[in-house]
């Protein structure tokens, strides 16, 4: 049973150290499983590691939370080549698809080589939640801010734009964050721009943001808008997770 509507959960989250596995799925990405409305069965979660080049370790890793969990795990991978027969038709197949941290300029451009573009609407207009953490928070957004190309922060601004603003992620653990976030959007090259601290997510049913969740306590989420030539924040309290 897909989603009621189109729906993403954009975070700067997920997982946590497991007790006999490398790590476990957290509260966001079982809250994204919630928002997917699978019941009844195990769901089927879509995680795709390509942001940091498909690595077969962290496959291995998602499959054993995936097992801890009780979801079906698919791995998607596209190095050397795609893994499915019928990428398109299989992300329709999902409950979630989970797109883990990286590069997202890469994830982006590899993405376009195998025109996924298409496909992850497709599955977002279908009511498959679409999620994920870090460069698979960005990915959905406008653009966002990135070390993509190097250890200085840097605008991305090809995103899929299924949300129609900017996104910051990690922005009170990395100090460059919110001052780049407040630049770009101050001058325009992001227009407002949703960020979120270590551990929140951000829902959005279609394109409207109807809330922000936290699987930390003492985190927050905030909405950065153009004022004149600069740029003014907001800050939105996220609801807490259970399952911490």
């Amino acid at each position: 049973m897909p989603a009621d509507q189109p729906t993403i959960l954009a975070t700067s989250g997920g997982y946590r150290p497991g007790r006999r596995t490398q790590l476990e799925f957290g509260p966001l990405v079982h809250h994204a499983v919630e928002l997917s409305g699978a019941h009844g069965r195990r769901p089927r979660l879509t995680f795709v590691g390509t942001a940091s080049g498909d690595p077969r370790f962290m496959d291995y890793w998602a499959h054993e939370a995936g097992r801890v969990a009780g979801f079906d795990v698919t791995c998607l991978d596209l190095f050397p080549m795609p893994n499915l027969d019928d990428v398109p038709g299989h992300l329709l197949e999902a409950d979630v698809v989970w797109v883990n941290g990286g590069s997202v300029a890469n994830l982006l451009a590899v993405w376009d080589v195998h025109d996924l573009r298409p496909a992850m609407r497709a599955a977002w207009e279908a009511g498959v939640v679409l999620s994920g953490v870090s460069a698979g928070s960005i990915c959905w957004y406008v653009g966002g801010t990135t070390d993509s190309f190097g250890p200085e922060l840097r605008a991305v601004t090809n995103g899929l734009g299924l949300l129609p603003y900017g996104s910051g992620v990690h922005y009170d653990s990395e100090e460059g964050r919110r001052p780049l976030v407040h630049r770009l959007v101050g001058d325009g090259t992001l227009p407002e721009t949703h960020c979120t601290d270590d551990g929140v997510g951000l829902v959005y049913r279609g394109t409207d943001l109807v809330e922000a969740v936290s699987e930390r306590d003492g985190k927050s989420a905030y909405l950065v808008t153009r004022a004149g030539d600069e740029a003014r924040e907001e800050r939105v309290e996220p609801r807490r997770l259970p399952g911490a």
